[in-house]
């Protein structure tokens, strides 16, 4: 077994904190605005004006997945404190509300810079996002959390900062499962030669994203008391619709190509 103890701040200056799941969520979204800059460059598109799409992203990502996780993880709580929701820095993001949260910002994007169609921005953003999301889960791995269910197996991690039992690496696991899909991804781009069926980048990333949320949640301990004894648990329901959209989206673009 593997005993993790990793400090999640990396550096400290003074007050100033840099910490490895902030690093790895800039990095991620700095990589994703490389990605959309070559994009547009293959398909004979302004690329300087990615950089204004990665502010939309960034903010619609992280409002989104703090809503969400407000509205179903904690409401009880948020309910009573309105204001706290703000409060971004004390924790608690859903990836489920950041997807929606992403969506709405392309959409907006779009509408103020027409050449750049919604089911174009939605195509090509989904891939390298979902890279974003492979080191994010390295972030929470970082920060020992998000952790699995006990496990003997040989290279189960020993979260010295929650406890002293063996348990799934699920961050790990998500995260290889999103780099398998990001690569998976990039073999449709290029097998299309830098134009595929329109949502057929998007179906793929969204249907193979929650299919391995629903099967790992299965080794996962559960993030909040109320979901115990549910057969199913919150990550796994919110997780069906966008399953099931990225599968119509998928199929739908493989029977037009």
């Amino acid at each position: 077994m593997i005993h993790w103890s990793v400090d999640p701040i990396l550096l400290s200056f003074g007050p100033l904190q840099v910490r490895w799941y902030g690093l790895l969520f800039l990095t991620g979204f700095w990589l994703g605005l490389y990605f959309m800059q070559r994009a547009c460059v293959y398909e004979n598109k302004e690329p300087m004006k990615m950089d204004s799409l990665l502010i939309y992203v960034i903010a619609g990502t992280t409002i989104g997945a703090r809503v969400a996780h407000c509205l179903f993880y904690e409401w009880d709580y948020y309910s009573h404190n309105i204001l706290e929701i703000l409060m971004i820095w004390k924790g608690g993001l859903a990836s489920h509300g950041g997807g929606a949260g992403v969506i709405i910002a392309l959409y907006l994007f779009s509408r103020k810079n027409p050449e750049f169609s919604f089911s174009w921005l939605c195509d090509r953003a989904a891939v390298p996002l979902i890279f974003t999301g492979a080191l994010i889960r390295i972030g929470n791995l970082m920060n020992s959390e998000i952790i699995g269910r006990p496990t003997n197996l040989p290279w189960s991690f020993v979260f010295e900062r929650i406890d002293r039992v063996p348990r799934h690496p699920t961050q790990i696991y998500e995260s290889l499962w999103y780099l398998a899909t990001w690569l998976g991804g990039l073999y449709f781009y290029r097998r299309y030669k830098h134009n595929p069926p329109m949502g057929l980048l998007f179906g793929w990333t969204v249907a193979a994203i929650f299919t391995g949320r629903i099967l790992i949640e299965f080794l996962k301990e559960n993030q909040e008391d109320f979901e115990a004894g549910w057969l199913l648990n919150m990550g796994q329901l919110l997780s069906i619709p966008w399953l099931l959209m990225g599968l119509f989206f998928f199929i739908r673009a493989l029977r037009k190509k």
